[in-house]
């Protein structure tokens, strides 16, 4: 059994791997294999899309951060570790892998349940370090033999979820997104990490911004600009296809849209907006707007903005969670210390 300073070691070491990610460097030809395999796979797991979620954990897997996170914790050598079986969504590259990582850091043993259409990358990143390897299983049938359960997936199948695990220690996670607020003292640069915040990954991350609050008379076309580097998303078929049929079901609907040939803004009071689509609404103040975003809380993810607003994140940052950043606020590795 792997003690906890040498399962901080592997994931240093894994956070260098990402960091250095290349197809120059013949170590990660094997990578890059398992890569092309999972886009013919799902079609959204582009190789750009691929590259930058392993960047993304190469920033967070750096020693210091690691450090910071688990110092939150009194973590010692697991002598009595449970099997927490682990049923991941499969939206965005290595959307499961925090919490394989917080199982691994303290501790406990992963039976992994992969979604239908990610089944390639998390076994492979399982593969890089013997330690993961003794800590984590597989399984495409039922659940058996574990003592907890992670479960993400969407509304209807939370609902599953809840109904099924109600006996177990559980996290059931349901469909979240990103917003963003907007109070007119943006810069140039901040509007583009927005169009960042809102189409990496086509959206499809429950970070991705998919509503955003203005300032009563904000110029949308300020939107549109920001949103402008991100034009090559109309090039990828699945996310073209999407964008026709929305906007074929918008105008056969009668809906007022706007639309600058790869993306749709939509004034609408719902948080979720289809693919290639963006709901907006206007607000006056920004007291009564806080009061509406705890009513929603249960809907949020994460909060992109320059106001006032407790937990928001800068511009640019809604697809880059630290380590501590848990999905939907709940703090996994206290879940798991507690059992």
């Amino acid at each position: 059994m792997s003690g906890l300073k040498d399962r901080i070691k592997a994931l240093e070491k894994l956070g260098s791997f990402f960091s250095h990610i290349s197809e120059l460097d013949s170590r990660y030809d094997t990578f890059f294999e398992a890569i092309d395999r999972a886009q013919i796979q799902n079609g959204w797991f582009q190789k750009k899309a691929c590259i930058t979620a392993i960047q993304s954990w190469g920033c967070a897997l750096q020693p210091d951060k690691i450090a910071r996170w688990e110092s939150n914790y009194p973590l010692k050598d697991n002598r009595n570790p449970k099997t927490i079986a682990v049923i991941m969504a499969g939206n965005i590259p290595l959307v499961g892998l925090h919490d394989l990582i917080s199982i691994w850091i303290s501790g406990n043993r992963a039976l992994v349940k992969c979604a239908t259409k990610d089944s390639i990358l998390i076994p492979f990143i399982v593969g890089i370090d013997p330690i993961f390897q003794s800590l984590t299983s597989f399984t495409d049938g039922q659940l058996e033999g574990f003592d907890a359960v992670i479960a993400t997936g969407s509304n209807n199948a939370a609902r599953y979820f809840d109904y099924y695990f109600s006996k177990y220690p559980h996290i059931i996670r349901k469909n979240k997104n990103g917003i963003a607020v907007i109070n007119g003292s943006e810069t140039l640069e901040d509007m583009e990490n927005l169009g960042k915040d809102m189409l990496q990954y086509y959206g499809l991350g429950c970070r991705s911004v998919s509503k955003l609050y203005l300032s009563k008379g904000f110029d949308l076309d300020l939107v549109f600009g920001g949103l402008y580097s991100y034009a090559h998303v109309i090039e990828m078929n699945k996310y073209t296809n999407n964008y026709d049929y929305n906007k074929a079901v918008y105008l056969m609907s009668e809906f007022d849209f706007l639309e600058n040939g790869f993306f749709m803004l939509r004034e609408d009071k719902a948080i979720s907006s289809p693919i290639a689509t963006g709901h907006y609404e206007f607000y006056e103040t920004l007291s009564p707007l806080k009061s509406h975003l705890l009513e929603q809380r249960e809907k949020i993810q994460c909060i992109v903005s320059k106001a006032d607003i407790e937990g928001s994140i800068p511009f640019g940052q809604a697809q880059n969670p630290q380590l501590w950043d848990y999905a939907d606020g709940v703090d996994t590795l206290e879940f798991l210390k507690g059992l």
